[in-house]
């Protein structure tokens, strides 16, 4: 799914109601629909609640007129208050305005002299005083008039992005004058601004509202931002023939392990055999090599000839995918290894965990590793590589510059996963949980991918598929375990829930 500009937005909107054709009025009907329709399925004991509209005098104001009045034709109780920061009405606002008596509905007016307005205890308040049109930080008293709706108890729903928010760059703004969304309903795609970790703060949670904008558009339009969801990757995933074989899906290496840290090893190895590689080995200190081999009898083990720690590479030819980090320490010897196999590798690499701190102690190695391989960093592991930053913006920037500059896949680990490829695009995941924050989850990750590499899925899909698969094996385990008790062991649990679903769906498609 495509994330467009606030500029791209406007176009979308009238190229939609120049070429459906449609009427900038019905689009707004067809919009409020849409969104009451979702609100009435996804908000439990919905009737029980009063709707506190606060609209603004543009467009987005003007569909949540039109949400009120359907409140009220449905029989809800609704109340609006117009945030009346211009008296330049846009025309689809004013028309909706008027509409409001057809339904006896009476708008209390907020304006600089008056910004008093009351609540009932059992409301959910409606946001909709400016929408992605905003050109400037909200000032005066409609800051004012936000600021007290954020200190209210009751839960917020921003209507396409949260008022005084902007699509886009939010470094020159205001948190303070910006609402603070327990959700937010974002119309047709989601804005780049979503996905900052700063401003879950004023997001909340969000879904996308499909409002049916015209598809020649938003097949056409360029951007270098993408949101996964399940219905562009169900079509990443290879069917297997009849007549394959173990050799037919790849060989992994994974390079793991240390005294200690041999249940990175354990996790990255069974979650590469789960998502389907043909034969797993392991590179494994000789410390290691019963733990292993009793707790993934599926994997072969190549044992080194220090006792602790690896220490030496084995010949690369016969595999098709290499992955090395988990656990691996950041011994003298240990290094040695990442720079011959760096030197030494002809295919990408997906590099992780200690292998990512060994080079950012090494950067210049960084210009020598084959092109296209996929490096995981979670935040901390990436400022070692790169350098602090003052925002999230600047650090997307950042991500995006290390993968071009060096042709690599660089995976940024968090929620909503970033996934910033050579050719400048990034991509921005869908699934997955905050249980997913603890111990060995990374080393999961690293597995599927290298398993995903071998197999032959080109780089980019690897890091795209991967990494969804990871979080909806995430979001699986959540059902089962809940936030807190889930672990990495319980992700590599669901990993066959992915595939049972797409292999489910095929079926009943043919």
């Amino acid at each position: 799914m495509k994330i467009l500009t606030a500029a791209q937005i406007r176009e979308a909107d009238a190229y939609t109601i120049k070429n459906e054709p449609i009427s900038s009025i019905k689009l707004m009907d067809r919009a409020a629909d849409e969104l009451v329709n979702w609100l009435i399925v996804h908000i439990k004991i919905f009737t029980r609640f009063e709707y506190t509209f606060f609209c603004g005098v543009g467009n987005n104001g003007g569909d949540a007129l039109v949400m009120a009045r359907i409140f009220k034709e449905r029989k809800f109780r609704a109340k609006i208050y117009i945030v009346e920061s211009s008296k330049n009405y846009s025309p689809e606002f004013e028309f909706n305005l008027k509409r409001l008596e057809e339904v006896n509905i009476t708008p209390i007016f907020l304006t600089e002299e008056n910004t008093n307005f009351e609540l009932h205890e059992n409301t959910v308040i409606i946001d909709a005083i400016f929408g992605t049109g905003l050109s400037k930080p909200v000032t005066g008293f409609v800051a004012e008039i936000i600021k007290k709706i954020n200190t209210k108890e009751q839960e917020i729903i921003s209507i396409d992005i949260p008022s005084g928010l902007y699509a886009d760059s939010n470094i020159q703004n205001k948190s303070e004058a910006i609402i603070r969304a327990t959700r937010t309903l974002s119309l047709q795609q989601p804005k780049l601004a979503f996905f900052y970790p700063e401003n879950h703060q004023f997001v909340g949670d969000f879904n996308i509202i499909d409002i049916r904008l015209h598809p020649a558009f938003l097949k056409e339009v360029s951007t270098n931002y993408f949101y996964t969801t399940y219905s562009e990757i169900r079509y990443l995933v290879k069917r297997r023939s009849k007549f394959a074989h173990k050799g037919t899906f790849g060989h992994a290496l994974l390079i793991c392990g240390s005294k200690g840290k041999m249940g990175a090893a354990v996790l990255a190895a069974k979650s590469c055999m789960k998502t389907g590689t043909g034969l797993t080995t392991a590179l494994i200190p000789e410390i290691g090599l019963n733990v292993l081999q009793i707790a993934v009898p599926e994997v072969m083990c190549i044992a080194t000839t220090t006792k602790d720690y690896i220490n030496e590479l084995p010949t690369l030819s016969s595999f098709s995918a290499v992955g090395i980090g988990p656990g691996i320490g950041t011994e003298k010897q240990t290094q040695n290894v990442l720079k011959l196999l760096i030197q030494n590798s002809k295919s990408p690499l997906v590099i992780d965990a200690d292998a990512l701190n060994i080079l950012s102690e090494n950067k210049t190695w960084l210009a020598f590793l084959p092109p296209n391989s996929i490096l995981t960093p979670h935040p901390k592991e990436f400022e070692r590589l790169v350098g602090k930053w003052n925002n999230d913006e600047e650090r997307l920037t950042l991500q995006k510059e290390l993968a071009q500059k060096h042709q690599l896949y660089v995976v940024l680990k968090g929620a909503n996963t970033a996934i910033a490829c050579p050719d400048g695009k990034v991509f921005f995941n869908s699934t997955g949980n905050p249980g997913m924050a603890t111990a060995g989850s990374g080393d999961v990750l690293t597995g599927i991918i290298t398993g995903l590499l071998a197999q032959g899925y080109e780089p980019k899909i690897a890091a795209i598929l991967g990494v969804y698969l990871h979080g909806f094996a995430g979001d699986e385990a959540l059902k089962k375990v809940g936030e807190v008790a889930l672990n990495a062991t319980d992700i590599i649990e669901n990993i066959h829930c992915f595939f049972q679903q797409i292999d489910k769906q095929y079926k009943d498609y043919f």
